[in-house]
């Protein structure tokens, strides 16, 4: 019997098990997917902590995970343009934390023979979630976009788009993350104590716009560069919404595919790299997600329910 990775209580990592479960069977307008690799992202240990509640509502027992790339197995009613064989990556409609996750069509895109697993499976959830706000804030070619974490999960995604589409980025990060930026074309800055002088010695003419992915209460300094809350997007920063800027909650939405398709793109034309940090198997799920909760990670974590070549 396949197995999937469930809790049915929220907690630490040790809530986790790996159990057997009956595999889905698609419905109408759904495809099953065999899945290679499932990404982890911080919502999903969050998830796990109960930290998402009031966001996220959960039948327990529940599963986590929604990156997904894998192959088509069965496709539902109605579904034409997948079929069985069919290899894709995208978003999951069930976990994907799991050897088996049904999803809409919409939310896949084939994926390209030379692709790697590992990268095919990451790229919905971070990469997704940076196109979009990046249209948000829609900057234009030759202004300036503070990062805020910059070499983390959603940022090194957000870096590498911008810096596709024209624009210059500066992004926080500790020293030891510097020279990770730099080769994916942005102008570092440590943060901490003084990070607005910082900011203004490589950005003297200002900063028209900041995302900001890490919550260490750099809004008030970011209103300051930007001089508008409106130019300021949070990832995370949830109880600042009271200062105007925009707060962003959940991924790409339905810009999915087209983003999907720009990184993909990318990727191909050797523009955008994606870093593999580590991969773990589905039964190492928990250490999987001790490492992404424990962050200042160079690179994504990934599972990889099917090893099979």
């Amino acid at each position: 019997m396949p197995q999937a990775v469930q809790f049915d209580h929220y907690g630490a990592t040790d809530v986790l098990q790996v159990v057997d479960i009956p595999a889905p069977t698609p419905g109408p307008g759904q495809v099953r997917v065999r899945v290679r690799a499932a990404g982890v992202n911080p919502i999903d240990w969050k998830t796990l902590r109960g930290l998402m509640a009031g966001e996220i509502t959960l039948q327990l027992p529940a599963g986590l995970g929604s990156d997904v790339a894998g192959v088509v197995d069965q496709v539902g009613e109605g579904v034409t343009d997948l079929a069985v064989g069919d290899a894709v990556l995208g978003s999951s409609v069930t976990p994907s934390f799991a050897e088996y996750a049904l999803a809409a069509p919409a939310d896949l895109i084939d994926k390209p023979e030379d692709l790697d697993w590992a990268v095919a499976g990451t790229l919905a959830g971070a990469g997704g979630t940076a196109y979009t706000v990046l249209r948000q804030l829609d900057l234009q070619p030759g202004q300036t976009l503070l990062i805020h974490a910059a070499a983390g999960g959603v940022g090194t995604f957000a870096v590498q788009l911008a810096v596709a589409h024209g624009v210059r980025v500066v992004g926080t990060a500790s020293e030891a993350n510097h020279d990770y930026l730099r080769s994916i074309g942005a102008v570092p800055v440590s943060y901490g104590e003084g990070l607005a002088q910082r900011v203004r010695s490589v950005a003297p003419d200002g900063v028209d716009a900041v995302l900001d992915a890490s919550g260490r209460g750099e809004i008030p300094l970011s209103i300051q560069l930007t001089g508008d809350p409106r130019r300021v997007l949070t990832l995370v920063a949830f109880d600042a919404a009271d200062t105007g800027i925009q707060v962003h909650i959940g991924g790409a939405g339905s810009d999915l595919a087209p983003a999907l398709h720009e990184l993909v793109g990318l990727i191909e034309q050797r523009r955008l790299t994606v870093a593999i940090w580590r991969t773990y198997p589905l039964a190492q799920a928990a250490a999987a997600l001790d490492a992404s909760g424990a962050g200042h990670l160079n690179g994504k974590i990934v599972l990889l329910p099917d090893t099979t070549p």
